[in-house]
């Protein structure tokens, strides 16, 4: 059986003046990576594939070179589009976060609508799927759109109670491919890090 891991970036270095695509892993982020990349859940993944926002690439590349495999970028993987409003507080994107998962089909503020946030997402895992015909697959990615993927793979309504646990990122979805049904829902790096199979 082939899987596909997707995985949420870790901590990231949080900048108001910078916009939100932009910002890096912080040091903590990266180290959670890197002690990731030697967990023995990814001694199937032949390519990792990532979304174009900087903390998907920093995360992308470490799991790429601590594995020597392939890193490609798929911008569809891209979080759920909050350009509108920008840097919001952590209350405030709190309540923003809440709405967009409560209102799938409603416009938050002008960010991307959820239905539309998962169907995207869901398209692109799909056809990296196809492109990869060849052991397990990683994407690096982001919480937000993680959690539009297992509820469609979980065949539920889109709701936030399938949101990754914490705030730090750092999550791991488990999916057999082809059929997309979930070998294992969120589990922390730390956690995979250390299973043993």
């Amino acid at each position: 059986m082939r899987r596909l891991l997707f995985i949420t970036h870790a901590d990231v270095l949080i900048d108001p003046n910078v916009p939100v695509e932009q910002w890096p892993l912080n040091d903590k982020g990266r180290a959670r990576h890197d002690a990731f990349s030697n967990a023995p859940c990814l001694d199937g993944v032949l390519t990792v594939y990532s979304s174009a926002e900087q903390k998907a690439l920093d995360g992308a590349e470490i799991l790429s070179k601590a594995r020597g495999i392939p890193h490609r970028i798929e911008p569809l993987l891209h979080e759920n589009d909050r350009t509108a409003t920008g840097f919001l507080p952590p209350e405030a994107f709190e309540q923003a976060a809440d709405a967009f998962f409560a209102h799938p089909t409603e416009s938050m503020r002008g960010w991307e609508r959820a239905c539309d946030a998962q169907a995207r997402v869901v398209a692109a895992c799909q056809q990296i799927a196809r492109t990869e015909t060849e052991g397990d697959i990683a994407i690096v990615a982001h919480g937000g759109v993680g959690a539009l993927l297992l509820c469609y793979a979980t065949g539920v309504e889109i709701s936030r109670s399938y949101d990754q646990p914490g705030r730090g990122g750092g999550n791991v979805i488990i999916l057999s491919l082809p059929t997309f049904s979930v070998i294992e829902s969120w589990q922390s790096l730390e956690t995979l890090s250390e299973k043993t199979s």
